[in-house]
């Protein structure tokens, strides 16, 4: 009995670091920041969001290979709620952010890949560390709840899309919410 016991404890331990170690106690920031102004190379997706993830390595590795541009940032737009949209439906965009340094290219890229340069204005945001691909999973759980709670006290409309971007430098996910006005 005291073995099982303490399996249990020694388990419930490593969930804990796990979870303490991609952001899972971090407290989340809500702020409103006119951020925006990147240039994005992107496919547009109609179904789960779970595809993004292979949307924005396939265009890295093609900016990558085919055209010489690393790029450091990806990026995930996602444009309905899926608690109220089927998951067959959701519409999304992924790909990846470009420097500036880059925006020569965009021409020759536009060739094989959708460009667009995202708004700049004001949105909702939050930060999220990057620690791996388990920070993506905890920074859901814990920023869009957070988002949530934020428009209800402030009477904003829950309606816009929200951004992901994957700041693999600076690891760290930058969340914007589309502010949407009455």
């Amino acid at each position: 009995m005291k073995t099982i016991l303490i399996t249990v404890i020694c388990i419930i331990d490593v969930f804990v670091l796990i979870y303490a170690y991609y952001g899972g106690f971090r407290g989340i920031n809500i702020n409103i920041k006119k951020v925006g102004g990147e240039m994005i190379v992107y496919e547009e997706i109609v179904g789960d969001y779970k595809q993004s993830g292979k949307v924005m390595d396939k265009i890295y590795t093609a900016l990558l290979n085919d055209f010489g541009i690393e790029t450091f940032k990806g990026i995930g737009i996602y444009y309905d709620n899926p608690k109220k949209v089927q998951q067959s439906k959701l519409r999304s965009e992924a790909g990846c952010i470009l420097e500036p340094e880059d925006a020569i290219f965009i021409q020759k890229i536009s060739e094989s890949f959708k460009i667009k340069e995202l708004p700049k204005k004001e949105f909702i945001t939050a930060e999220f560390p990057y620690k791996g691909k388990l920070s993506i999973l905890f920074g859901i759980m814990k920023v869009y709840p957070a988002f949530t709670k934020y428009i209800s006290e402030n009477g904003l409309k829950e309606d816009g899309y929200v951004m992901e971007v994957y700041d693999i430098p600076n690891k760290k996910i930058l969340y914007r919410k589309e502010i949407v006005s009455e």
